[in-house]
C-alpha cells in the first residue's frame, strides 16, 4: 500500500511531464497555467526538489508557454515554503531572462523584481546579486539587458561593498558595444540613480548621463532625455545649471528629431524638475524652438504641451512670457501647413483664456479659435469640434467664464453661420455635432433666437448624412431643454415637412417622429405626431408608405393604448395589403412587433398584479389576432 501511496502522490508531476511534452502548444501552455495546482498538490519541498529543477532543465519551449512561466513563477514564493525558499526560483527566472523574446524577458525580469522584495538582505547578497552579476556578465546581449532592470530593486539592502560592485557593473553596461544593452541601461538610468546616493549621483549617473545623451545611436540619447527628468528632480538646485542644462540644451537641439520630440514630450516634466528660475532663462527660448522645429512631429507634439507649460510658469511674469514668446508662435502655428500640428494645438489653445484673461482672450485668442473653425480642411473642423469631447466642452467652459457667454456667442456665431452653409458635407456634419455643446453654453433663449432656424434648414440638406445628423441633433437639443420646448418649438416645424413636396423630406418627418417620441412622451407623440404619420399611410410614394409603418412600430410602445387599438391597428391592417410588397412587408413586421409587445406588457402586468388586474390595466393594449399575418405566406414574410 506504501508503494502505491507512493505512485499516487506521483501522479500530478507525471501529469505535467507529459502535458509539457504534448506536441499541441495549447496543451503546454494550459499545463503551464496550472503550475500553482500542481506544487499545492505536491506539497512546497516536493516543489523545490522536482518541479522547479525540471522547470529549469526544460525552458525550452513556444515563446507563449514561456510568457506564462515567466508569469506564474512570479507568484510561486508561498507554494515553495514562504520568503525563505523564495531563492529557489532564482534559476528558472534567470533561464528565462536569457531568452531571445523581448516580452518573455520582460516578463522573467518583472518577477525576478517581485521577488527580490521577499529576499531577506542576506539572501540578497547570497542568491539575488550574483544572479544580477551573472546576467550583466553574459556573453549574449540578452542577459545584460535583463540585468539593467534588476539593480535598483537590489542596490537598497545590499552592505556598501556590493554596492559599489553594482555600480561597476552599470557604469560598464552603460558603455556595452551593443546599442540593446546601452538602450535599455538608459531607460533604467532613471530609476537607478532615484537609489543611489546624492554624492554617487552626482559622481557616477552625471557622467553616465552625458554619455548616453551624446551616444551614437539616437534611440539610447532619446532615452536619455526621459532619465533627465529623474536626475533633476534628485539634484539640489545649485547643481542643476551645471550639471544637467548642458545636456538638456544640448537634447533639444539635437540633430535627430525623435531627440527633439522626445524633449517636446516631456518639457512639462522637465519644466517642474528644474523650477522656475531655469524656465525663465532657458526653457522658454528652447520651447519656442521645439514649436518652430522643422518637423511636424516635435512642432505637434511640443503645441500639445502649450497650456500645460504656460501654467507652470512663474505667477510674476507668466503673462508678459506667454505674449512675447509663446502666443507669436501659437499664431504661426494656427495656420501651419501640417494637420497635426494643427489638430494639437486646437484642443489646448483656448485653455490659454482663464491665464491671459478678458481682455487678451477677446483680442489674441478668439481670432485664433476661429481661424481654425474656418480652416478649409476638415480634419481640422473635427478636431475643434470633435463628437462629444469632454476637454472641449471646458475649453469653452473656461472661454465663457473669463469672456461671457454674449461675446463669446456673438464672436462664434457668424463663423457657425458661414460653416453651416459650407459646400463641404463633412464640414457641415462637424458643425451639428457641435450644436448641442454649444446650446449647452448659449441657453435655450439665445438658442431659439439665433441657431434653431439652422438647425431646421439641415433637415432638408441635400446630403442623407446631414438630415441623419440632423435628427439626433434635434433628439439631443430635447433632452438638454424638455419636452415643453420641444412641443412649442420643434415639433410644429417638424410635422410641417410632412406637406413638403419633396417626398424626401417627408421621410425626414418621420424619421425625426422616431428620434423625438421617446423624449417627447406619451401624450405631445399620440395628439401631435400620431396623426400626421397615420395621414401620410396614404402617401402616393411606397417609400414613405414602408416607412409610415417602420415608425408606427417604433412610436407604438408610447402611444396611448386606445390609440393602438383604435388607430394604429386599422392603419396597419390597410398596409399589410398593399400592393408594394415592401410596404406590406414591413407592415407585418409592425403588426408581429406590437402584438408581440403588448403580448410581454400583459404578462408583466400579471406577473405584477395577478390575473384579474391586468385584465383590466392592459385591454387596451392587447392587439387581436386580426393584427397577426393571416396566411402561411404572409407569416413566412414576417419571418
Amino acid at each position: 500500500m506504501a508503494g502505491a501511496d507512493g505512485d499516487d502522490s506521483l501522479y500530478p508531476i507525471a501529469v505535467l511531464i507529459d502535458e509539457l511534452r504534448n506536441e499541441d502548444v495549447q496543451l503546454r501552455l494550459n499545463s503551464i497555467k496550472k503550475l500553482s495546482t500542481i506544487a499545492l498538490a505536491l506539497g512546497v519541498e516536493r516543489t523545490r526538489t522536482e518541479l522547479l529543477p525540471f522547470l529549469t532543465d526544460t525552458i525550452y519551449d513556444e515563446d507563449e508557454v514561456l510568457l506564462a512561466l515567466a508569469e506564474q513563477l512570479g507568484n510561486f514564493t508561498m507554494l515553495v515554503g514562504g520568503p525563505e525558499y523564495v531563492h529557489c526560483l532564482l534559476p528558472p527566472l534567470e533561464s528565462l531572462a536569457t531568452v531571445e523574446e523581448t516580452v518573455v524577458r520582460d516578463k522573467a525580469v518583472e518577477s525576478l523584481r517581485k521577488i527580490s522584495q521577499e529576499h531577506s538582505p542576506v539572501d540578497l547578497e547570497v542568491h539575488f546579486e550574483p544572479l544580477v552579476k551573472r546576467l550583466a556578465s553574459g556573453d549574449w546581449f540578452t542577459s545584460r539587458t535583463s540585468a539593467c532592470g534588476l539593480f535598483s530593486v537590489c542596490y537598497p539592502r545590499v552592505s556598501s561593498t556590493v554596492k559599489a560592485e553594482i555600480r561597476q557593473h552599470f557604469r560598464t553596461l552603460c558603455s556595452d558595444d551593443t546599442p540593446m544593452v546601452r538602450r535599455a541601461a538608459a531607460s533604467k538610468l532613471g530609476e537607478f540613480a532615484k537609489v543611489l546616493e546624492l554624492d554617487y549621483v552626482k559622481s557616477d549617473i552625471i557622467s553616465l548621463f552625458t554619455a548616453l545623451a551624446s551616444d551614437e545611436q539616437d534611440s539610447v540619447r532619446l532615452l536619455a532625455v526621459e532619465a533627465c527628468v529623474s536626475i533633476a528632480t534628485l539634484l539640489p538646485q545649485e547643481d542643476l545649471e551645471t550639471l544637467v542644462m548642458p545636456t538638456l540644451r544640448q537634447a533639444a537641439e539635437d540633430k535627430s528629431w525623435r531627440v527633439r520630440y522626445m524633449v517636446a514630450d516631456k518639457f512639462s516634466e522637465l519644466q517642474k524638475a528644474v523650477g522656475p528660475e531655469i524656465t525663465k532663462n532657458d526653457l522658454v527660448p528652447a520651447f519656442q524652438n521645439l514649436l518652430k522645429d522643422c518637423e511636424a512631429e516635435v512642432r505637434a507634439a511640443a503645441a500639445n504641451k502649450v497650456k500645460e507649460f504656460c501654467e507652470n510658469l512663474p505667477e510674476d511674469s507668466r503673462e508678459q512670457i506667454i505674449m512675447t514668446h509663446i502666443l507669436p508662435c501659437v499664431k504661426e502655428l494656427v495656420s501651419d501647413t501640417n494637420q497635426h500640428v494643427k489638430s494639437a494645438l486646437a484642443s489646448v489653445i483656448m485653455g490659454l483664456s482663464t491665464i491671459l484673461g478678458k481682455d487678451n482672450t477677446i483680442e489674441h485668442l478668439l481670432p485664433l479659435f476661429l481661424a481654425q473653425l474656418k480652416d478649409e480642411v476638415n480634419q481640422t473642423h473635427t478636431c475643434n469640434m470633435p463628437r462629444g469631447a469632454p476637454q472641449h466642452h471646458s475649453n469653452l467652459d473656461c472661454v465663457n467664464e473669463v469672456i461671457g457667454i454674449r461675446q463669446l456667442s456673438q464672436s462664434l456665431l457668424p463663423a457657425i453661420v458661414e460653416l453651416a452653409e459650407d459646400a463641404k458635407w463633412r464640414v457641415r456634419l462637424a458643425i451639428i455635432e457641435y450644436m448641442p455643446l454649444l446650446a449647452g453654453q448659449l441657453g435655450v433663449e439665445f438658442f431659439d433666437e439665433k441657431l434653431n432656424t439652422l438647425c431646421m434648414a439641415w433637415l432638408i440638406d441635400h446630403v442623407y448624412a446631414i438630415r441623419e445628423a440632423a435628427t439626433c441633433n434635434l433628439m439631443k437639443l430635447v433632452e438638454k431643454f424638455g419636452a415643453e420646448w420641444a412641443q412649442n418649438t420643434i415639433v410644429p416645424k417638424v410635422l410641417g415637412m410632412a406637406n413638403d413636396p419633396n417626398y424626401l423630406h417627408r421621410m425626414t418627418t418621420l424619421f425625426c417622429i422616431n428620434a423625438l417620441s421617446e423624449a417627447c412622451g406619451q401624450d405631445i407623440t399620440t395628439k401631435q405626431m400620431l396623426p400626421v404619420v397615420l395621414k401620410m399611410s396614404t402617401d402616393q410614394v411606397a417609400n414613405v408608405r414602408f416607412n409610415v409603418a417602420k415608425s408606427l412600430q417604433k412610436i407604438g410602445p408610447v402611444i396611448d393604448s386606445s390609440a393602438l387599438q383604435t388607430e394604429v391597428k386599422p392603419v396597419l391592417e390597410k398596409l399589410a395589403t398593399d400592393t408594394d410588397m415592401d410596404v406590406k412587408y414591413f407592415a407585418q413586421e409592425a403588426i408581429s412587433a406590437l402584438t408581440e409587445w403588448a403580448s410581454a406588457v400583459e404578462m408583466k402586468a400579471q406577473v405584477c398584479f395577478g390575473p384579474q388586474g391586468p385584465c383590466r390595466a392592459g385591454k387596451g393594449l392587447q392587439l387581436t389576432p386580426a393584427l397577426t399575418p393571416t396566411t402561411a405566406g404572409e407569416r413566412s414574410a414576417v419571418k
